[in-house]
């Protein structure tokens, strides 16, 4: 189950979410050779990704911030991407170019202290965006709660489409961070899941001047916690392909 796409249009270009995107992209190309090499792997990830223990020790601390631009693999990349995609543009639309990359880059800050404090033993490093996207996720429940959010459901061979509120959408997957982050073992690697749960949070308390600035609770209930502008509509189109019938015999 994942999103796909919302329906909250941006009024203006966004920019800097393209720009992220870009550097994200082109970060990991620079790299990618070196994924089937383990330790040359290991080598590069110890010099710019955030190591739980070198940092509470006082080193590295420039990879709280480089981290956030590493992905482990061409999934991991396009997962984070397909996020930031969906929920940045909104909120650059609403904070503005400068103050969205700012956003972006304390929640991604916070995410990994977050991950760093839960694990401070740590020697497994830590890579991806997706501390800095929660963030930005966390920053779009609080503008727009009730938001719709085309998710798409996969069950073996059964897919659909489901439009849900970003409430339930976003809430599900903060919800399954938490469970995530108190049931694994912090200091083994995989996913780091208090990252997530620290841009998440983290991304909530930035967005909250903005949100004040709107009014506040009556911001909400002025919009109904839905986008302050028409939401997109998008129309499915049957396929071409022809159905296939039974043969006569």
């Amino acid at each position: 189950m994942f999103p796909i796409r919302d329906h909250n249009p941006s009024g203006r270009t966004p920019v800097v979410t393209y720009v992220l995107m870009a550097a994200n992209i082109g970060i990991f190309l620079s790299y990618a050779g070196l994924l089937g090499d383990e330790r040359t792997l290991a080598l590069f990830f110890r010099d710019w990704a955030m190591t739980p223990a070198r940092l509470m020790d006082g080193e590295a601390a420039h990879t709280l911030v480089t981290s956030m631009f590493l992905h482990g693999g061409l999934l991991h990349l396009a997962g984070n991407m397909l996020f930031l995609f969906i929920f940045g543009d909104n909120m650059e639309d609403e904070m503005g170019h400068w103050p969205f990359l700012a956003f972006y880059l304390a929640a991604g800050v916070g995410a990994a202290l977050a991950q760093a404090f839960a694990a401070p033993s740590s020697g497994v490093p830590m890579v991806g965006a997706s501390g800095a996207i929660a963030g930005v996720m966390g920053g779009y429940l609080l503008m727009f709660p009730r938001a719709r959010v085309d998710v798409l459901i996969i069950f073996v061979i059964f897919f659909k489409v489901l439009p849900v509120p970003a409430w339930l959408m976003l809430g599900v997957w903060f919800a399954l961070q938490l469970f995530g982050g108190v049931g694994a073992d912090a200091d083994a690697g995989g996913v780091a899941y208090w990252a997530h749960s620290g841009g998440f949070f983290a991304g909530l308390v930035l967005t909250l001047p903005v949100w004040l600035r709107r009014g506040g609770p009556g911001y909400w209930r002025r919009t109904h916690g839905e986008p302050p502008h028409p939401e997109a509509t998008y129309r499915w189109r049957p396929t071409r392909v022809p159905r296939a019938g039974h043969r006569r015999r």
